[in-house]
């Protein structure tokens, strides 16, 4: 039984049509089941970023990571290509950021900072004409400052200082204080001592000269 030329070519048709809607729904379902798990999920300054890449096939050519909405030359992480001596080539959105990448896909960022967030994407080649990409978001949080009181920094007390000598009272002019008596001795007598006065002198010619006795 012979098939006729025209129904030969319908049949061919039908059935490159079907092999690519096969391959299509193929890439569709690999591309779906790429993704990228971050660790920690929520990272902190300084801290390192783990990029996890998941459902990566055993064999592909290379893979290039991204930071930013649109993957081209600019935004270029680093290329990985598995099997050659240096397999990491870095890409000029590089910088200072110290970024190592696996034989998996996967990439860790070493001691992240809040200006290392953004959208990462990474590209994995199957071959010339199949590419497998996904992408994800980081926020790399800076540590919480502790708030400042309403009042402002209180200034810590001032210590104070040796205690000044306080000022002797005065005496009064002609006072001549004694000590009191000490054991066994006869008291005496305390407080100002009288002026001396004319009743103390004696007489001119009574045994001495007086005061002004010549």
């Amino acid at each position: 039984m012979e098939i006729p030329m025209g129904t030969q070519g319908c049949f061919s048709k039908s059935l490159l049509l079907s092999a690519s809607i096969l391959v299509l729904w193929m890439l569709q379902g690999s591309q779906a089941a790429l993704y990228i798990q971050k660790i920690p999920e929520q990272p902190q300054k300084n801290q390192d970023l783990l990029l996890s890449v998941q459902g990566v096939p055993d064999t592909f050519q290379d893979f290039n990571w991204y930071l930013g909405e649109e993957t081209y030359g600019g935004t270029r992480l680093f290329t990985y290509i598995p099997g050659i001596q240096r397999p990491q080539r870095d890409g000029s959105a590089m910088g200072q950021r110290d970024i190592v990448g696996f034989p998996n896909g996967s990439m860790l960022l070493r001691r992240a900072q809040p200006t290392d967030s953004g959208t990462y994407q990474v590209a994995i080649t199957i071959n010339s004409e199949w590419t497998m990409k996904a992408k994800t978001e980081v926020q790399v949080a800076a540590p919480a400052h502790t708030p400042t009181p309403a009042g402002g920094a209180r200034e810590p007390p001032v210590p104070a200082g040796p205690a000044k000598p306080r000022p002797c009272p005065l005496l009064p002019a002609g006072a001549n204080f004694l000590m009191g008596p000490g054991p066994g001795q006869p008291g005496r007598r305390q407080g100002p001592s009288p002026p001396l006065g004319a009743s103390h002198l004696r007489p001119a010619g009574q045994g001495h000269r007086g005061l002004w006795g010549r």
